[in-house]
């Protein structure tokens, strides 16, 4: 199937954090056209909005209602639509689109609940539409490489993984009413979880696809250091993986000093390796009983996992918004395939999905009843995938 696919977005409007990433990324390898939009909960401001993007003016959509109705009756519809709205709106949204017929990618968390999350997994299925999930740190190509190396034994039996998504932008006790980050630590608006919610299920999602394999049992502690905070701004869990792998999680928003805070360290029988996202271009890596080793992204002889999602020569950094990029590669390969009935390539098919979203939500609810429990051990798998 030649020309450009249609994508379109509900949310990431106007002084929006992630919507500017998620329109960057669509765009960056002419894959898809932006062409519809419902963008802002304010009608008006989201109409306007959108066309000042160059979105005709009877596809941007006043809600996200209104673009349901107004895509699914088109013969030029959509072929894929974003959910970049506030966490609580996700499952709903997700799930309309899906139940219509139309491809989505939904923003971490998927849903609030397990339960919403095992829903979206069957509608998914029903439907036979993609459901893919925003889980974009999987997709910076120093990652892929990292997971073909698991792959392909050159760590050996791998011991242990330790991931950190830790910063310092939320320890001032003065932000208390900002409302950036005031909804973060609000249980209405947030969920049951903070931070956790918020960064670590990115780390433990990046744990999980190096891997290659899946969280099965955690043990959590859970900290609110700044008074006033209902939901933790700082988590410490120890997991176990379904293969066995020993896992540290760090993830906090009080940690002064530390910027971005998104690094990734896994060793094996043979050898190690570490990354992090504020260097994406280089992983580390040593065998047992060697030196340390740089491996660049765009050098000879990197995996082609690496390569096919790598743009800029050796030397020059691809940044975030080009990782969530990657993810629209992948996408638009499968959508492509799906029209045409044939096979996408293996390596576009590793664009993290609902059921990756719902493990994600598993395993934060399992963090939260292990932190209420004085840190007990509990099944983080969700009930569907016991």
């Amino acid at each position: 199937m030649s020309g450009k696919l249609k994508w379109g977005m509900v949310g990431g409007g106007e002084g929006s954090q992630i919507g500017p990433a998620h329109r960057l990324g669509s765009q960056a390898d002419g894959h898809f056209s932006f062409v519809a939009g419902a963008l802002d909960v304010n009608a008006e401001k989201g109409r306007a909005y959108a066309q000042s993007l160059g979105v005709a003016a009877d596809r941007a959509y006043g809600d996200w209602r209104e673009m349901l109705q107004g895509e699914r009756g088109r013969d030029d519809r959509i072929d894929l639509v974003t959910v970049a709205t506030p966490n609580a709106t996700h499952f709903e949204i997700t799930k309309a689109f899906l139940e219509a017929g139309f491809n989505v990618l939904c923003e971490k968390p998927m849903t609030m609940t397990v339960a919403e999350g095992e829903e979206i997994v069957r509608v998914a299925e029903a439907s036979g539409r993609i459901c893919a999930v925003n889980y974009c740190y999987s997709a910076y190509p120093m990652v892929r490489h990292m997971r073909r190396m698991v792959a392909d034994g050159t760590l050996g039996q791998i011991r242990l993984v330790v991931a950190n998504f830790s910063h310092g932008h939320h320890a001032d006790a003065r932000d208390q009413d900002n409302p950036r980050v005031r909804w973060r630590y609000d249980p209405a608006q947030a969920g049951v979880s903070g931070q956790m919610a918020d960064c670590g299920i990115h780390a433990l999602h990046l744990a999980s696809f190096i891997l290659g394999d899946e969280v099965a049992s955690l043990s959590a502690d859970f900290a609110s250091c700044v008074p006033g905070r209902e939901l933790e701004d700082d988590a410490m869990v120890n997991f176990r993986t379904e293969r066995g792998t020993v896992g540290r999680l760090w993830t906090s928003t009080v940690a002064i000093g530390r910027q971005h805070g998104l690094d990734i360290q896994v060793y094996g029988e043979t050898g190690g390796l570490r990354w992090a996202q504020e260097q994406p271009n280089q992983v580390f890596y040593q065998a047992l009983g060697g030196r340390t080793e740089i491996i660049e992204k765009g050098e000879a002889g990197i995996s082609d996992d690496a390569a096919r999602v790598s743009r800029v020569v050796v030397g020059s950094p691809e940044g975030f918004p080009l990782a969530v990029a990657n993810i629209y590669v992948d996408l638009a390969e499968a959508i492509r395939a799906q029209h045409t009935g044939a096979a996408p390539d293996l390596d576009a098919t590793r664009f993290p999905k609902a059921v990756d979203g719902l493990r994600s939500m598993a395993a934060v609810h399992a963090a939260v009843a292990s932190a209420g429990s004085e840190g007990a051990w509990v099944d983080a798998r969700p009930p569907m995938l016991r």
